[in-house]
């Protein structure tokens, strides 16, 4: 299969996908996706943080993905063109924010191993090494 731009379906699809992975409804109904009862796929609802600059108008459609490290962090988000940022709140977080209005300058398959990466970083130790050993090619 060809590559293309990501799309907010994918999402969904990605880390639904990933095993022992429950979706949850957050307070607000925002999708929140688990492995073990720890998040690595969150819809954030609309807060003070991540703002449109001159507006001042919340943003509606960031998602929270987890990373593996300070470094994967900021190799997403050090180029000032990328769809990827953080903001002060997430100083030292393990996650990075995208807005889905610019998944689609992101690629399927870079998506999908963001989200694998996030779900890595999330699931034990056990499940990370049997689903390693089933995906090595």
């Amino acid at each position: 299969m060809r590559d293309r731009p990501a799309r907010l379906s994918d999402v969904h699809e990605i880390a639904g996908s990933m095993p022992h992975t429950k979706r949850i409804e957050g307070p607000k109904g925002n999708p929140i996706y688990q492995v073990g009862g720890k998040s690595f796929v969150f819809f954030r609802t609309p807060q003070p943080d991540a703002a449109d600059p001159e507006t001042g108008e919340r943003y509606t459609d960031v998602v929270m993905i987890w990373v593996e490290s300070e470094a994967d962090k900021l190799s997403l988000i050090q180029d000032p063109e990328s769809p990827f940022f953080t903001t002060e709140r997430f100083d030292g977080h393990p996650s990075v924010l995208l807005r889905t209005s610019r998944l689609n300058e992101v690629s399927r398959v870079e998506l999908t191993e963001l989200i694998q990466d996030a779900w890595l970083s999330r699931a034990s130790t056990r499940r990370a090494e049997r689903w390693l050993a089933e995906h090595q090619s």
